[in-house]
């Protein structure tokens, strides 16, 4: 299909096709809705094998990087994997269907509803895992879901939705549960889509994001990445430089929690620098670094020709042939200053890696600071410290909504089998980074809770009981 038949269709068409898809998708919604406890977890199970499942895992990595060119194989199959896996691991034996919890002393018992049909868009990154996570969530709590592809990700996604038909299939579940726009996936189909469905979840860019927020459903969409690790004077710098490196370069960095910037405290900057070189990374020198920084930002901007591409082929499209970095795992660049006039302080979704020196920790602070007031804000940082005052700081101060101590950002953020967040890939960055909610998107975002409410005996306290400390330190 051509550019031009792409663009062909007309908002009618495009609302008169998606409305066909929303039709059927609550007629399977309104049955599935029924479904027991069990039901749900036997249709959540199904979808989840649908893409761990050996040979359809391989063949959905493999189609994800030829058709997106994002990425690498290896790492997409494991990735497919671990999530999914995770995922369901986290909805073995929760409920949600029915009763979820009685509160006698409150006269509240609360019941779990399912939203409807969910609208999720799908970004060329992630076009099997971001998917499959949402599908699984959806159905988990009764809902039908539509996916909205990006384009270069659309074979991806039909395959997996052929794989996903097939399971639900086996088990008599509606097929029309799960449904993706068809060819040709508009923006005017997408836009359409977000408009008819009860639930919008965004994962991708920050125009999709927004489109989200502004179609009028209400939406889940997730901020902008810019990881930033602090390596303290406590870190040990050979444990910190082997999880920041294998986080950095997985799937040629594709995830938005993949670190971008780490700051070194002076005390261990050459023991630190030496130990991330041991693992694989080389730092340009200043011209090396002017030569990759035109290539990566022309007119300021990240060039797509770069995002998520192996070293060799980034150094390729720089001109760099030194070759300890065509041969390296990480280009590592130094770093004085953040924001707009330093571009290598933003996200740069590729094995490159900004490396700063720090005096004391209140400086590190200060470049983390300067960092997410550039991008990234609401997001989530890192540390590797022993001092809990310094974590602590974080927490209390940087406006994040995760800190993620002695991890690897990439394995952890999304959740991981030795932390206790949920299993995601998206994750919500609060009002700092313009989403309504500042925890991994989980199941519990697919399911509405209805309050049956009775009367408690009286609870009314007194003037004195509220005010009583204040009159006596104040006065009335």
């Amino acid at each position: 299909m051509t550019t031009d038949a792409h663009n062909a269709i007309t908002p009618a068409a495009a609302k008169t096709v998606v409305a066909n898809l929303v039709e059927r998708a609550r007629v399977a919604q309104k049955l599935y809705a029924r479904y027991s406890q069990q039901q749900l977890d036997e249709v959540a199970t199904a979808a989840g094998w649908a893409i761990i499942d050996p040979g359809h895992n391989r063949c959905l990595a493999e189609l994800a990087v030829k058709d997106t060119g994002l990425g690498n194989v290896p790492d997409k199959i494991v990735k497919n994997h671990r999530k999914t896996l995770g995922l369901l691991r986290d909805l073995q034996g929760a409920k949600s269907t029915g009763v979820l919890a009685e509160y006698p002393e409150r006269g509240i018992t609360e019941i779990a509803r399912p939203v409807g049909v969910v609208a999720a868009m799908v970004p060329s990154t992630n076009p099997g895992a971001t998917p499959a996570n949402n599908i699984i969530n959806a159905l988990k709590c009764g809902n039908a879901i539509i996916l909205s592809p990006s384009p270069k990700g659309y074979s991806t996604s039909i395959k997996l939705l052929e794989y996903i038909h097939a399971g639900l299939e086996r088990i008599g579940a509606p097929l029309d549960l799960v449904q993706t726009l068809p060819l040709p996936a508009t923006k005017e189909m997408s836009t359409e889509l977000m408009r008819q469905a009860d639930l919008v979840v965004v994962t991708g860019s920050k125009n999709n994001v927004r489109a989200g927020y502004s179609s009028g459903t209400p939406a889940l969409g997730v901020g902008v990445g810019n990881v930033a690790v602090i390596v303290d004077d406590s870190a040990d710098c050979n444990d910190a430089a082997d999880k920041i490196m294998r986080s950095k370069i997985f799937d040629n960095a594709t995830s938005c929690s993949s670190e971008n910037s780490v700051i070194i405290h002076a005390k261990v900057y050459a023991a630190a620098l030496a130990a991330l070189t041991k693992e694989g990374g080389v730092l340009l020198t200043a011209a090396e670094k002017a030569t990759l920084q035109q290539a990566m930002f022309p007119g300021g901007r990240l060039s797509s020709a770069i995002t998520a591409q192996p070293v060799s082929k980034i150094c390729a499209i720089a001109g760099l042939a030194r070759p300890e970095l065509i041969n390296a795992k990480c280009l590592m660049v130094a770093e004085t200053g953040t924001g707009r006039d330093y571009p290598f302080s933003g996200e740069k979704l590729s094995p490159v890696l900004t490396i700063y020196r720090a005096s004391d920790f209140d400086h590190a602070f200060g470049i983390m600071r300067g960092i997410y007031d550039y991008m990234g804000d609401g997001h989530s940082c890192g540390i590797y410290s022993e001092d809990k005052d310094h974590i602590r700081r974080l927490g209390i101060e940087m406006t994040v909504c995760r800190v993620i101590v002695k991890q690897a950002h990439t394995f952890a953020t999304g959740g991981s089998f030795d932390n206790g967040l949920p299993f995601s890939l998206s994750m919500g960055c609060g009002t700092w980074g313009g989403n309504g909610f500042s925890d991994n998107l989980n199941y519990r975002h697919f399911m509405n809770i209805t309050r049956i409410v009775t009367t408690i005996p009286e609870n009314k306290p007194s003037e004195e009981d509220l005010f009583g400390a204040f009159w006596k330190k104040y006065g009335k």
